[in-house]
């Protein structure tokens, strides 16, 4: 298909990890895309890299999401990946503001680029090639674990963001995907525990998911017939039965 004719991808939290590979992956099934994220230098790169566009983007700001929904008339695709967590303490321990933080760029930022872009997401979409929108959960939203109480309790509210967002949508050419990965070797763990060492023992001994792992998954999902939808998707590596079961001794 022609340039003029690629449907446009957007993808929020592209500066690193999941969000960058998404876009190149997306790029690469034929999409132009949209690399937003609050780096916007590291967007700029990518998207010399793929031949789309970026865009400087905070989730937790309004006008910078409204800025968004300004550059971006018409979208075929939305993935929601920005978000991350903070800390690892237990519950009496909290740090409210961390806490805010989280629920603010998880649970309000998918709320937030949602609604801005929904009218262009309508616009373009039809029953043949619907407007897709797909959220990156994570499999704590389907656990807790010790130390984990902020941020279960934020990635829980996604998973039930992306179901009421099914129910709302509704009978319309729109479908919705949240995409639920376990351990995967990103910057992730970098900024959760402040330290690289720490972040280095959480894949210790085992072979995590890649960032391009997930974002071939995004990829499949938006790519489906227009008829079909990966309503809910969990993705772990092979080493890794729960939050709690990790076989380290398995890697390869």
């Amino acid at each position: 298909m022609g340039k003029q004719e690629r449907p446009v991808a957007v993808v929020t939290g592209a500066s690193s990890g999941i969000g960058a590979a998404t876009v190149r992956a997306l790029a690469a099934a034929g999409y132009e895309t949209v690399a937003a994220a609050r780096r916007v230098e590291r967007c700029a790169e990518l998207a010399a890299e793929v031949g789309g566009r970026a865009v400087a983007l905070d989730v937790t700001d309004e006008a910078s999401v409204a800025a968004l929904a300004e550059a971006v008339q018409e979208v075929s695709v939305v993935v929601h990946s920005a978000g991350g967590a903070l800390g690892m303490d237990a519950v009496e321990d909290f740090d409210p503001e961390g806490w805010r933080w989280m629920y603010d760029a998880n649970v309000i930022g998918v709320a937030r680029v949602h609604r801005a872009l929904l009218p262009a997401l309508r616009k373009t979409a039809t029953p043949a090639a619907p407007g897709t929108v797909v959220v990156v959960g994570s499999h704590a939203g389907l656990q807790a674990y010790r130390g984990g109480g902020g941020y279960t309790a934020v990635k829980h509210g996604v998973r039930a963001l992306c179901q009421t967002l099914r129910l709302e949508l509704l009978g319309e050419p729109l479908r919705v995907t949240e995409i639920a990965p376990g351990f995967v070797e990103t910057e992730f763990s970098l900024v959760r525990l402040g330290d690289q060492e720490r972040a280095d023992a959480v894949y210790a001994g085992m072979t995590p998911l890649q960032a391009q792992d997930v974002a071939e998954l995004i990829t499949f999902a938006v790519t489906r017939p227009g008829h079909v939808n990966l309503d809910h998707v969990v993705v772990r590596p092979r080493d890794q039965a729960d939050a709690y079961h990790v076989a380290r001794e398995l890697a390869s």
